[in-house]
Formats: structure tokens, sequence, C-alpha cells
């Protein structure tokens, strides 16, 4: 049997993590709902929400993929074989593992446009544009049917050879340059913007509590659908990084630290993008690709010292974005490695390809390819998940699962509190966004 791959150190692992969570919904949506929901009203909702999942389900899909040492599909299955429905298991277990890939392949062609934006902040073409039509007119030509081939392919061979380099050696050490160096090219950014004349107002939006915003329910839907999403509990990336980790780690504590530094990375983005936004008056209230590539770079050209800005964004958006994009296509490309018995390098070569050709055919629909996934596939996958290990694996083993690694036993609580609150949760998650469209 092939030695199962591993995280080298525990910061190793909790970067990787941070590195899965702070993505595009950090960048483009947080600010957004943050304007558009009352500012701190809707930030103590998603604060809230962040606590709970991150001590919830963040720590039950690592401890699972610990437990079993396995992706979703093993996991599943293990879970179910005490009960003689292996199959079944394993069966149910696709159900994440395809989300994932189906979202790594739309997560591909976004990457392309960051890519492609961030070489073109140092050439001068991403703030060619003079207008917000102008900017508007060169996104939409790229982000069309086969509109931007060349650099959605290079966007995943970047992707595919840290993949190729293992969990250790590729993921690991990828995350521990980019995750670090992401944050301070944030910090740098939030120093500058504080500088800038009319920022002040964007602070006193961000920070002003209204009563009517914090007690409107839609506050709070959309305050969960950002914290689920953010945090990337989908049943696939959380738990597969899990699998990779030793039994000496405190699995509570990392998730608490997880938890903590995506929030940072959503507030940072906040910080930057709503006072920069205020700056010249203008309300934030398009989220989204619009808001990275129209409005921003419209922004930016407007600002003093705007191309350095722009290469401090993007460059520090591409590192996020990559940072996600390797984890989502890990549960796949380990899920290909267990049952077709192929090495690390050919099944990232398999699912690369494959990859490859579904992302250049979906570039004119990937926002609805998109919008399904968040809605239907990812809360399915993160409450199928909770189901398997709380309710089929059952309390001595979970509560087994999650002490390891730990001087003390984790509060008594955290059982019946996954079992009978995230649980409904994940699925409260998907009828919501069913509802409304999308919550996420």
């Amino acid at each position: 049997m092939r030695k199962r791959e591993s995280f080298s150190s525990k910061w190793g692992f909790i970067l990787a993590c941070i590195g899965s969570a702070v993505g595009m919904g950090n960048i483009w949506m947080f600010p957004t709902r943050v304007s558009l929901y009352g500012g701190g009203s809707f930030i103590i909702p998603y604060f809230i929400f962040v606590i709970f999942i991150g001590s919830t389900g963040i720590i039950g899909e690592m401890s699972f993929g610990r437990g079993m040492r396995s992706g979703p599909v093993g996991a599943f299955g293990a879970a179910c074989e005490r009960r003689g429905k292996r199959g079944a298991g394993e069966a149910i277990g696709l159900i994440p593992v395809l989300g994932s890939l189906a979202m790594a392949i739309g997560y591909t062609v976004v990457l392309g446009w960051i890519l492609k934006y961030t070489v073109g902040t140092f050439t001068g073409a991403t703030l060619a544009g003079n207008n917000v039509d102008e900017f508007g007119a060169a996104f939409g030509s790229m982000a069309s049917a086969f509109g931007n081939n060349g650099w959605l392919l290079a966007a995943l061979a970047v992707g595919m050879v840290i993949l190729m380099l293992g969990v250790g050696s590729g993921i690991e050490k990828a995350n521990k340059i980019m995750m670090p160096v992401f944050f301070v090219l944030f910090v740098i950014l939030g120093i500058y913007v504080c500088f800038q004349p009319g920022a002040a107002d964007g602070y006193r939006y961000i920070f002003r509590v209204d009563m009517k915003s914090l007690t409107d329910p839609v506050t709070w839907i959309y305050a969960l659908g950002q914290a689920f999403f953010s945090l990337s509990i989908a049943g696939n990336g959380t738990l597969i990084y899990g699998s990779y980790l030793s039994d000496d780690e405190n699995i509570p504590a990392s998730a608490g630290r997880v938890a903590l530094f995506d929030t940072l990375a959503a507030m940072l983005a906040a910080l930057v993008i709503i006072p920069a936004m205020a700056t010249t008056g203008s309300q934030l209230n398009q989220g989204g690709p619009g808001l990275m590539f129209i409005f921003l770079p419209n922004l930016f050209k407007s600002m003093p010292g705007g191309w350095l800005v722009a290469v401090i964004f993007f460059v520090a958006v591409l590192f996020a974005g990559i940072s996600s994009l390797i984890n989502l296509y890990e549960a796949p490309i380990a899920t290909v490695q267990e049952k077709l018995g192929l090495g690390r390098v050919q099944a990232c070569a398999a699912v690369g390809i494959f990859s490859a050709v579904v992302a250049v055919c979906i570039q004119g629909i990937v926002s609805g390819w998109m919008d399904v996934l968040s809605i239907y596939i990812c809360p399915l996958g993160a409450g199928l998940a909770a189901i398997m290990f709380f309710w089929v694996c059952g309390k001595d083993y979970v509560e087994r699962q999650v002490n390891k690694g730990r001087e003390k036993p984790f509060t008594d609580k955290f059982y019946p509190l996954c079992k009978y609150i995230f649980c409904p949760l994940c699925f409260l998650v998907l009828i919501l966004g069913i509802i409304m469209g999308g919550i996420g």
C-alpha cells in the first residue's frame, strides 16, 4: 500500500486550510454585503456564524478526514461499512468529490481572469480603460465563450504543478509563501487607503450598527451564507486536508486559527475596498466579478499611485485564488489516486486534462455554473459529511477523533451541537439558497 502523504508541520497544515478558505468570497463578496446590509449590522451576525461553524463544522470535517485517513469517497464508505453499506457510502461520497471537481473547473476560469489582470497590471493593460464602460467592455470580451483560453490554461498549469509536487513539497510550501504574502499585501493596501481623503466615511460605515438592519432576517440569512461558504464547508477540501494530518495535532485549536485568519482576510478586504470606494463618493453595491474586474480597476486608475495599488491588489488576489484552486482539485485527485491506483503526477495529469477541456468550454456560462454548485452541491456535500460523521459514526467515535492530540477533552457540548444544530443548519443553507437564488 502506498504511504499516505502528510503535512510536515502544524502551521503548514493551518496555512493550507487558511488558503483553501481565503478566496473570492472574502474579496469580492464580503465587502459588498457589508456595504449592502448595514456595515456592522452585517458583521455582528457574520462573526456569530463564523464562531459557530468554526467550532463545529470545520472541526468535524478535519476530524472525519483524519480519522478515516481518506478523502470523501473512502471516508463515507468506511463510515457506512460497519452497517454493511460501504458501496452505498462510497457512492454518496462521490457527490462532494464531483462537486469539488466542478467547482475547481469553474474556479479555473476565474483564476484565468485574475492571472491575465495580474500580468496586465505590470504591462499597463489592466488599467488601459478610461471609464467604467471601457473597463466593462474589456472584461466582457474576456469573460465570454472561448474568450480567455491561454490565460485559463496557464492558471490551471500553475495549480497542477503545485499539486504534482505533493502535499508537503507542493501544497504546504506554496501556502507557506502565498498566505503570509497575501496578508502583508492587504495590510499595505489598508494602510495606503487609510491616508486617502474621504476614507474615514468608509470606516464609519463599516463599523456603524443600524438596528433596523440588525433585526432584519435577510441580514442574518446572508451573513449565514457568507460565513458558511467562506469557511469552505462542503465535505471535500477541509476533509481531505484533515486526512493528511497527524494524530498529534490539536484539531479544535487549528480550526479556530483557520476561522480567525479567514475572518481577518474578509475584514482586510472590507477595510481596503469600502474606504477606497468612499474616497470617490461611490457606493459599493456591485459584488462579484464586476467589482474586481470593472469597478476596482476604474477606481485604481483614479487614485494617486494607482498602478502600484493595482499591482499589489491583483498579486494578493492571485495568491488567494491559487491557494483555493489547489484545495478544490486535491479531493478529486486524491480520489483518482485511491480508486485507480495512479501516482500523484499521473492523477494530476488526468484530472488536469479533463478539467482543461471542460473549463475552456464553459467560459461563457461560468457564472451560472458556479451558482448551481454553490446553491445545491456545496451545502449538500457539507450536510452529507456531517451526517456521516455525527450520525453514522456515532458519539464515541466522534469524541475520540476530536480529542486526539489534545491535553484535555474538548467540550462535551460539541457532539450534541453538531448533531442537532450544525447538521440541520447545512440543509437550511441548502433550502434558503434554493428559495433566494443563492446566499453564498
